[in-house]
């Protein structure tokens, strides 16, 4: 490449990085992706891979880098977790083709895709058992929604969301991207980024409310949405930017996705996203999936049943019907554990039919995509066959979506193998008998293969060479090839008028003959004859396919929902776990409560059992308030949580970790648990506390259930009492919720006797020779002290330190008593002078006759008559 010139194929790679600015672009050249200038620096630093250079440009080296074409996957995976987008430049032309134009003409290339966080169908990109969202939110007016889909799945679903409910709702969904008008960028950059999703900005243009009407009209293929639904503006908006955007990425292919679902924002529990973190619901504190409540209670068998589990945890119902119809299906199968045994065996073998229906639509299946297709199917009629006629009304409506598919199963069962390649270039997918003009035309191919096999043994026959070899690669097509030794023989008469030489390589020399070529010929017709054929059946087989995607996916629905209410139900006969009553009241009534990842931690390390606890909250129409008191480490925080988790679990469908329970309708569920800082924020430990406890007494109806832990604890002591002081009261007169309010501060007990809805409650501990034992049973009543000296034993402080803090705790106590002022308690306490006393240097004690005698022994050097002698002098050394 010269220095003052662009060559063609450069010329045209800077044309398409130009069209795509923000992506990193996969330039196909052959069988690599290729990258260069800034581009192949970056790569090259994020999938850690050699750069190097090709030419200049302008003067300066050009960077480069690449990668294989068929390991592209996981180095997209790569780059996309670290928040780079990728452009997808294909090859559009047989490079044949392009020399027809020339000895300069390039290659044509396009991007064919954007591949972004929001927008994978791989499966190899892509987590089984968790949705991929992409998100779009939008402001008409005074109006406001949210849209999100899964282009995997197919999902689609919008809901008004104004922007005061945006954060919890992203922390709801926990969508990869999420699309909003640039000219909102500085409003929703930070909130989009803290939820951990990509914000992508897009033209005004893209949200036009009245283009998005038309768009989602053209997509569904419908004159007008009312048959989906009465969709606001700003739904509408949200929705057409998500279609744009997936037009842009997929360059025109769009995906399958199923017409829109509307959601209301009263229709499922209320959590922000400090009370999700806290609870631990899908993703434990370290981030990771184990430790999480779901990690615990997902007993599905299915990759569909997996991410309809977790959206049921992250969205808890509000709707009485709705709960008690997913109870119902927990309890028919609870009571029928061989049944429920046997669908779980059939669901086993479910494959993921709405992620392939997914990449048919996308074109980017293969034939195995069109199997998993029929092996669904096909599960879905044996499950339909086992179900009895007596099911419950959810079981029931999903029974009836599993049948009806019997033709597709039969051409699918036909036309394919039973077990077909991934890709379709591949061949050998349509089975034998499908199609007699294949069948012909793979016996050529075949027979034509034998015929070669037959031909070597003419030739070694005629020339007398033993080593003689028919060879075939994709250059010189099928040659004979023997060594340089016997080749003189083949380039003389007479073997010369018969075989034409070809090539001489090192150690080889190469030939041909008529008749190979012309066999050559026949084979590699009827070989790519029969590719043509199977690519055409392969095409008619996925339209067939596409053609029933919606009954298609309304059956993955169906299998995703039998195999969560089996799984509910196995976990509840595993773990003894029972059916909640969930009722219109205001009660809160557990007995036997449990914290399922607690009890499931203590029986990993070693069958310790969980202590088990009662909490009542009243269901009268007075608040009903538990105030909380005792020492750390006794279990407050685990009883606060177990609560939460119970109503969040009653409400998904789930039977709960007690013995009985009785919920009370649950609108919002808060928490304020734990102690950590946002130091990128500039908010330290106490200032997060405060702010997640105004969110919640700002936030928090009557039908709420709010968990508090420690509130005031990062401040000055007083402040600190004065603030929990404040926020109890608030909570019982002016929310006047259902709450657990744990405390340090002893003082508030007393609120007990002045606010009708609060209760005292413990959590015991005994004493016994000087150390504390936690006996984490809850009871009525108040803690007497907090115990954190013996706390802070156990945590292993130094003798000295506990000794120093016993003594510092019972002069405070004291002057507490006494009334005495601080000034005077620390002039009494030696460790507050100026210059603290130097203690007087330790005797050493004076050695024993006894440890004397044992200093010169020798364990292992003394016989037994030796040892025994030693013990009786070692006696009479004793004083007395």
């Amino acid at each position: 490449m010269n220095d003052d010139s662009v060559t063609p194929m450069m010329a045209q790679y800077l044309e398409i990085k130009a069209q795509n600015p923000g992506a990193l672009l996969f330039y196909r050249m052959g069988d690599f992706y290729e990258m260069f200038f800034d581009d192949a620096v970056a790569a090259a630093e994020a999938l850690d891979i050699a750069l190097t250079k090709r030419g200049k440009h302008l003067g300066e080296d050009i960077a480069m880098c690449g990668v294989p074409v068929h390991s592209a996957e996981g180095y997209l995976l790569s780059l996309i977790r670290k928040g780079f987008r990728v452009a997808i430049a294909e090859q559009l032309e047989d490079p044949a083709e392009a020399r027809k134009r020339g000895s300069k003409a390039v290659v044509r290339r396009d991007v064919v895709r954007l591949v972004t966080p929001g927008t994978l169908t791989e499966d190899s990109l892509l987590e089984a058992r968790r949705h991929n969202f992409l998100a779009a939110w939008a402001e008409v007016r005074d109006e406001a929604a949210l849209a999100w889909a899964d282009i995997s799945t197919g999902e689609l679903r919008v809901m008004p969301c104004p922007l005061a409910r945006l954060a919890p709702e992203l922390a709801r969904l926990a969508p990869r991207e999420v699309l909003a008008s640039e000219a909102k960028e500085a409003d929703l950059a930070a909130i989009v980024t803290d939820s951990g999703a990509a914000f992508t900005p897009l033209a005004r243009s893209a949200f036009d409310s009245t283009g998005a009407d038309a768009r989602l009209c053209a997509l569904f293929q419908v004159g007008t949405l009312d048959a989906f639904g009465t969709f606001d503006r700003a739904e509408l908006s949200a929705m057409g930017a998500l279609v744009e955007y997936l037009n842009l990425t997929q360059r025109g292919k769009l995906p399958l996705l199923r017409p829109p679902q509307k959601e209301s924002l009263g229709g499922s529990m209320q959590i922000d996203a400090a009370t999700r973190r806290n609870l631990e619901i899908t993703q434990s504190l370290s981030g990771g999936r184990d430790g999480s409540l779901l990690s615990v209670v997902d007993r599905t068998v299915t990759a569909a049943g997996a991410r309809l589990l977790e959206r049921r945890l992250s969205s808890p119902a509000r709707h009485l019907g709705t709960i008690h119809a997913r109870l119902e299906s927990v309890r028919f199968l609870l009571e029928q554990s061989r049944f429920r045994q046997e669908l779980r065996d059939l669901l086993r073998r479910v494959p993921d039919m709405d992620r392939a229906l997914s990449r048919l639509a996308l074109d980017r299946a293969g034939p195995r995509d069109i199997a998993a297709i029929r092996a669904g199917l096909t599960q879905a009629g044996a499950l339909a066959q086992r179900l009895s006629t007596n099911l419950p009304g959810l079981l029931a409506e999903a029974a009836t979506a599993l049948t009806g598919h019997d033709g597709l199963i039969d051409l699918l069962d036909q036309a394919l193998v039973a077990e077909p390649p991934l890709l379709a270039r591949d061949g050998g997918f349509i089975a034998p008998g499908y199609d007699v003009e294949l069948d012909e035309t793979r016996t050529l191919r075949d027979e034509g293969r034998a015929v070669i096999a037959g031909m070597q043994a003419d030739f070694i026959e005629k020339t007398g060479i033993q080593s003689l070899k028919i060879k075939h690669n994709n250059v010189l097509g099928y040659f004979i090839e023997t060594t340089s030794t016997h080749a003189e023989k083949m380039l003389a008469p007479p073997l010369s008028e018969t075989f034409i030489h070809r090539q001489t390589t090192a150690n080889q020399v190469r030939f041909t003959t008529l008749a190979l070529s012309e066999m050559e010929t026949r084979i590699l017709n009827a070989g790519n004859h029969a590719l043509e054929i199977e690519k055409r059946h392969y095409s008619s087989l996925r339209e067939e396919t596409l053609a029933r995607s919606a009954a298609i996916a309304a059956t993955a629905r169906a299998l995703a929902e039998i195999d969560l209410a089996a799984a509910f139900a196995d976990l509840a006969a595993e773990e003894g776990w029972t059916e909640p009553v969930v009722d219109d009241s205001r009660a809160f009534l557990v007995s036997g409560g449990r914290h399922p990842v607690v009890e499931r931690a203590l029986r990993r390390q070693g069958g310790q059992p969980f202590v088990a606890n009662d909490c009542a909250l009243t269901d009268a129409d007075t608040p009903a308030i538990w105030l909380l008191t005792g020492p750390n480490m006794a279990g407050k925080s685990t009883f606060l949580r177990q609560n939460a988790l119970i109503a969040l679990l009653a409400q998904s469908g789930s039977f709960v970790p007690a013995t009985s329970a009785r919920i009370g309708l649950v609108s919002q569920l808060f928490s304020r648990v734990g102690a950590s800082d946002d130091l990128a924020r500039g908010r330290s430990t106490f200032m997060v506390e405060m702010v997640e406890t105004a969110a919640i007494l700002n936030q928090a109806d009557d039908r709420a259930l709010v968990i508090l832990d420690e509130i005031g604890r990062g401040t000055a002591t007083y402040d600190g009492l004065s603030i929990a002081w404040a926020t109890l009261e608030h909570l019982h007169d002016v929310n006047r919720c259902r709450a657990l309010f744990a405390t340090h501060y002893h003082e508030m007990t007393a609120l007990s006797a002045k606010l009708d809805g609060v209760e005292n409650a413990t959590v015991t501990v005994k004493e016994w020779e000087g150390e504390v034992v936690f006996l984490h049973e809850v009871r009525k009543g108040a803690a007497d002290r907090s115990y954190g000296v013996q706390v802070a034993r156990l945590a292993g402080l130094p003798s000295a330190v506990i000794d120093r803090a016993k003594v510092v705790l019972e002069a405070l106590e004291k002057g507490e008593r006494e009334g005495s002022s601080q000034k005077a308690l620390i002039d009494d306490l030696p460790l507050f002078r100026a210059t603290p006393p130097v203690a007087p240097p330790r005797a050493e004690p004076k050695a024993s006759a006894i440890e004397a005698a044992l200093k010169g022994v020798h364990p292992d050097e003394l016989t037994p008559i030796e040892a025994l002698k030693l013990v009786y002098d070692l006696k009479a050394m004793l004083p007395g």
